[in-house]
């Protein structure tokens, strides 16, 4: 028998929010993105391993991790 298994990183953009970069000092928008790690079984993803969030400056493309506290309190 044989078994094909692999990990599959995934970026997706949530929302845009619009503040002062920590690196540039311009007040740009910032993209939230998560990046969800999935276990895949002959190319199709089955569960998720890890979900990471970031704060991206769209002027400089500085990125700052951001906890699920920190995602929530920009979401509202």
């Amino acid at each position: 028998m044989f078994l094909l298994f692999g990990f599959k990183t995934v970026l997706r953009a949530l929302f845009s929010r619009s503040g002062t970069c920590r690196n540039c000092g311009r007040f740009v928008p910032q993209n939230v993105q998560e990046r969800a790690t999935k276990l895949t079984v002959f190319f199709i993803p089955l569960l998720t391993v890890s979900r990471r969030y970031a704060l991206v400056c769209t002027d400089c493309g500085y990125t700052t991790p951001l906890t699920v506290r920190q995602k929530n309190v920009l979401q509202t």
